[in-house]
């Protein structure tokens, strides 16, 4: 079995191949980071195609909702390979199962953190407050259930009428694109109250921009994933919260859907990943339970 992700060297995915890649051994099957494999940098849909062209017994991939991710998919699929989707799905695509998270209920966890926060800072001030979620150049429809929670919660509030709630997109290409959009954002005069981040790059680039731009305190993160970068900052009160996925569940369940389908000829068509918040209150054990070192 092959895993693809947008980047297989951050340290979400590498976890969710790991989660996969120990379970798989277990189970008598091997799983490989397929990215890791070439020296050069190639694309989700690169990727597919040597995948295909390779005749693995089974995909994992980070999908989308492109046209071209649906015709790769489905083509697997005719050749007999089939392909699980990971955290972002490809819900028309004729793929076996779908593992992932609830999206929307994502949101309203998001929402519920943002509410709490301009609880505070409506104690501190008057006017309005700005909430930014930073998503995908193309937002992907897990990005915007995601949005559709918070804003969701956020309308059940009576400051709701005090909160202003947007999108900005991120050029996710790479690393700097990344980087320079965010610090787009805080050479604005206006930075918003409270930044989401949906994936690991976003948080920490966010986090490290509102050190480089002495926003401490003023800028609130909401972030993703526990990395040590991560869980170090909500341990210094730079990020007030991070979701964490378990990824390694993530993994056991792709390698379980393709194990299931090659022995019945089907599967469940979607498995849920549990999920937690960390931030303040739980940090120092989750630092302890994951022998995490400053």
């Amino acid at each position: 079995y092959v895993i693809i992700s947008d980047d297989s060297s951050a340290g979400f995915w590498e976890s969710v191949y790991e989660g996969a890649h120990e379970y798989g051994l277990d189970k008598g099957v091997f799983v490989e980071n397929f990215a890791s494999s070439f020296s050069e940098n190639l694309n989700k849909e690169q990727l597919m195609r040597i995948a295909i062209a390779s005749n693995v017994d089974g995909i994992m991939i980070n999908a989308d909702e492109s046209e071209t991710m649906n015709d790769l998919i489905n083509e697997a699929m005719l050749k007999n390979i089939p392909v699980v989707t990971l955290y972002n799905d490809a819900s028309t695509s004729r793929r076996i199962s779908y593992v992932g998270v609830g999206n929307y209920n994502i949101g309203k966890e998001y929402g519920k953190q943002a509410l709490n926060l301009c609880k505070s800072i409506s104690l501190e001030r008057s006017g309005d407050m700005d909430i930014v979620v930073l998503v995908s150049s193309v937002p992907t429809s897990s990005q915007m259930l995601v949005y559709s929670g918070i804003q969701e919660t956020l309308e059940t509030d009576v400051l709701s009428s005090r909160i202003t709630l947007n999108t900005v997109k991120i050029d996710d290409s790479n690393t700097f694109t990344v980087e320079e959009t965010i610090r787009d954002i805080f050479m604005n005069e206006d930075v918003p109250d409270i930044i989401v981040c949906l994936s690991e790059l976003d948080t920490t680039c966010v986090y490290q921009a509102v050190v480089d731009y002495n926003k401490v305190g003023q800028v609130n993160i909401l972030g993703f994933y526990d990395s040590a970068p991560i869980l170090n900052a909500i341990d210094r009160n730079i990020i007030n919260s991070t979701i964490v996925l378990d990824t390694k569940q993530m993994g056991e369940y792709c390698v379980d859907a393709l194990l299931e389908y090659d022995r019945v000829g089907f599967t469940s068509q979607y498995f849920a990943v549990d999920i937690e918040v960390i931030d303040s209150k739980n940090i120092k054990m989750h630092m302890e339970d994951t022998a995490y070192e400053n």
